[in-house]
């Protein structure tokens, strides 16, 4: 009989129709299973239920301002790179309601001349939003978005703060994470050390070949769940096959950024021409931030009825490409284009790196792929390194 006692780093072989039943396990436990499906000619992350959810034979092509999807002929799931979403949603919410507030009720009567008066009986009401946080199973996270989800940590889980939103969500977290095999030509997760290969951080990580999934257990609870499954030890020639098709993945990256000394080289060039360059095509949009898996700018918005009586105060994702988000008393610390693409940069490869102890970068080249006028970093990072150099 087949030890079933899975220590954290054991790898197995799982038939594919078995990852079905591992997902009947998790939403038994009470998870809500998302994962990738398609959705309006793009993958999108939505509930799922089992294989016949995933985006089977599919993959992508990807290019700056460019993504189609095409067919395979094969019966993999995960051949394809993620469109524009990212996992970010589940954690950080696009929009999270934080309370509502409502006016007491009021008493109405006659006064002694007969006309109609109205009394307070209170002042103004108001009610946290208590709902308890979602308990999420993430689907194929790939090793660029499961880094992301690290930096995010760093982000909202800080010694001196710990957003509660955030950590609600994240402290339930279950991953079952996948080793990307196929980068397109917007990939740089290499150059980023983030990828294609999953770092730990996952509960379960797959390796999907074309008859079956290698399953590699990342924590305890990882190991409870794929105990009750069936499944076989690998052979040699399996783990060798999957080793290849990563060392494969690792070379065949569409892009290559060259991190040596990249803080130093924004900030201490911030006023270099090329910023004046890249601010005539960029369109300050704000589609790289809204795609990009790290990205945390928020506002905290109010929106009351016609009578004044009833308001909701919520937290939505925001811009350093808004206008309005560097708007200050007296004035506009980036009235321009050039000034607000300069901070997103110098912010993500620069400042990020002082106040977190990373980069705000993965190499998913997912700013690149939604850039509508197809902006690359990588390209703007090796021109402003010419000019300094020059």
């Amino acid at each position: 009989m087949l030890e079933k006692n899975l220590s954290i780093g054991s790898t197995v072989a799982l038939a594919k129709p078995e990852l079905d039943a591992l997902l009947a396990d998790l939403r038994s436990t009470g998870y809500q299973t998302v994962g990738p499906r398609l959705q309006d000619e793009s993958i999108v992350y939505k509930k799922i239920e089992g294989l016949k959810d995933l985006p089977r034979g599919i993959a992508s092509e990807q290019g700056p301002a460019s993504y189609r999807l095409t067919q395979t002929g094969k019966e993999r799931y995960f051949d394809f790179i993620p469109g524009g979403q990212s996992w970010k949603q589940f954690l950080f919410p696009p929009r999270h309601l934080l309370f509502t507030a409502s006016k007491a009720n009021s008493e109405e009567g006659k006064d002694g001349s007969g006309e109609h008066s109205t009394t307070r009986t209170g002042g103004w009401q108001i009610k946290e939003n208590d709902t308890p946080a979602p308990r999420y199973a993430l689907i194929g996270v790939r090793a660029c978005e499961l880094e992301a989800i690290h930096i995010q940590d760093r982000v909202f889980l800080r010694p001196d703060f710990s957003d509660p939103i955030y950590r609600a969500r994240r402290q339930s977290l279950f991953i079952i994470a996948v080793n990307c095999l196929h980068p397109n030509s917007t990939c740089f997760c290499a150059s980023m050390n983030t990828g294609p290969k999953v770092k730990p951080g996952f509960d379960l990580c797959l390796t999907e070949l074309d008859d079956l999934f290698l399953v590699e257990v990342g924590s305890e609870l990882g190991s409870s769940l794929l105990a009750r499954r069936t499944f076989e030890l690998p052979s040699a020639y399996t783990q060798n096959t999957a080793k290849r098709a990563l060392d494969e993945a690792a070379g065949s990256m569409g892009r290559q950024l060259d991190t040596n000394d990249l803080p130093e080289l924004l900030m201490d060039h911030i006023d270099a021409d090329h910023w004046s360059e890249v601010a005539k095509r960029c369109l300050s949009c704000g589609n790289c931030t809204q795609v990009c898996p790290t990205c945390f700018c928020w506002d905290a918005t109010e929106t009351a009825d016609i009578l004044g009586t009833n308001s909701r105060r919520e937290r939505v994702w925001d811009s350093c490409f808004n206008p309005n988000y560097s708007y200050v008393f007296g004035g506009n610390t980036r009235p321009t284009i050039r000034s607000r693409y300069r901070q997103w940069l110098t912010h993500k490869l620069g400042a990020w790196k002082q106040q977190f102890d990373t980069l705000g970068c993965v190499g998913c080249g997912r700013c690149i792929t939604w850039c509508p006028v197809g902006i690359d970093l990588t390209e703007e990072i090796a021109a402003i390194r010419k000019e300094v150099k020059a």
